[in-house]
């Protein structure tokens, strides 16, 4: 078996080449940056992010919620999340989200 390392981004145009690609290259770029925007800002492992739901983000009439309540997948602590840094991102979502 090969162990990944996995590194972060220090690199700040390195980061932003790496959002350009999300936003611009893909099918679903815009539902994949939002992603990506969304684990950036509330530091979440991968697995915690692709586990959030439309109903832990989003009220009942669309808007974007203050804050996101989760459980860590890996350590199962009570996390919350401050979602102001994406609403942007959030808000301007792809329909298939």
């Amino acid at each position: 078996m090969v162990q990944q390392i996995v590194l972060p981004i220090k690199d700040s145009n390195v980061l932003k080449m790496v959002q350009d690609t999300l936003l611009d290259s893909f099918r679903a770029g815009r539902r994949n940056y939002t992603i990506f925007q969304v684990g950036k800002a509330t530091l979440l492992r991968v697995s915690d992010v692709m586990t959030l739901k439309k109903s832990d983000v989003y009220n009942p009439d669309g808007s974007v919620k203050h804050t996101a309540f989760i459980h860590d997948k890996k350590t199962s602590k009570a996390n919350t999340l401050y979602l102001k840094p994406v609403q942007q991102d959030l808000l301007t979502r792809s329909p298939e989200m």
